[in-house]
């Protein structure tokens, strides 16, 4: 938390997340536009802002694409803001939704955050039915067989409210399948899970791609970094949070 602060204290670093409000996914090159600055000293304040996970980056070719990172802002917001003053303050909510890039064929969202836990463990938080339903509010339900079907079904009445099929699997390192609203089932988008040991934690990105329209990427901004967050908080804790944050956004108690 301490180096998400001191990045944000710097006029520089803020205005390279303000340039990827409004464009996620931009080279080095499309940042360094409009800055007076060496290439090299941008360069430098990038690598504070991914230190601070506040930022990740992606290769696409021969390019490196650099995306906001919502999940600490989302930390930040739920420690030291909503806590106190939920009602009135959402002084960050507006960076996590505009936390959005236009339609593009680069991934449409990047999300990134580190766990106090183990590759496997994290793998069968996700995979597992049961895990997944403690801080998702959803099962998580398949073999997880490259080709299979997988259901995101509700606790009540196993419904399905989202589907797919399964199109990578290979444990504890990466879970890749579709991701389609039975109600829609021509807006199909994709989802990879990446988890990577990170030292003595867990490096977990997820990143969901491939939208029709700006209503499901509005949609997928407002869950990620909740899911992400709750899911963090069952790896450490062995609970989720006391109120699951997709509430807290609509104002549910």
């Amino acid at each position: 938390m301490d180096k998400v602060f001191k990045a944000l204290a710097d006029e520089t670093r803020r205005h390279l997340l303000d340039r990827l409000h409004e464009q996620n996914g931009q080279t080095l090159g499309e940042l360094c536009d409009r800055l007076d600055m060496a290439r090299q000293s941008v360069t430098q304040h990038l690598a504070v802002l991914e230190a601070a996970n506040l930022i990740n980056t992606v290769r696409r070719g021969r390019e490196k694409l650099h995306y906001l990172n919502p999940v600490p802002l989302q930390e930040i917001q739920e420690r030291w803001i909503d806590k106190f003053e939920r009602p009135r303050l959402r002084v960050l909510s507006a960076v996590k939704q505009r936390a959005e890039e236009k339609m593009s064929d680069k991934p449409s969202f990047v999300y990134v955050t580190y766990i106090e836990s183990t590759p496997e463990k994290v793998w069968e938080a996700i995979t597992d039915a049961d895990l997944s339903a403690q801080y998702w509010g959803h099962r998580n339900v398949s073999d997880w067989q490259a080709g299979s079907i997988w259901e995101h079904q509700r606790l009540d009445d196993a419904v399905a409210d989202v589907t797919g099929v399964v199109e990578e699997c290979t444990p504890p390192r990466r879970l890749a399948f579709t991701w389609v609203d039975p109600a829609k089932p021509d807006e199909t988008s994709k989802v990879t899970f990446d988890i990577q040991r990170y030292g003595e934690v867990v490096r977990l990105t997820v990143t969901h791609e491939d939208f029709v329209d700006e209503a499901q990427q509005r949609a997928a901004a407002a869950g990620w970094a909740a899911v992400l967050s709750n899911l963090k908080s069952f790896m450490e804790t062995g609970k989720p949070l006391s109120l699951p944050p997709w509430r807290a956004q609509t104002g549910k108690e």
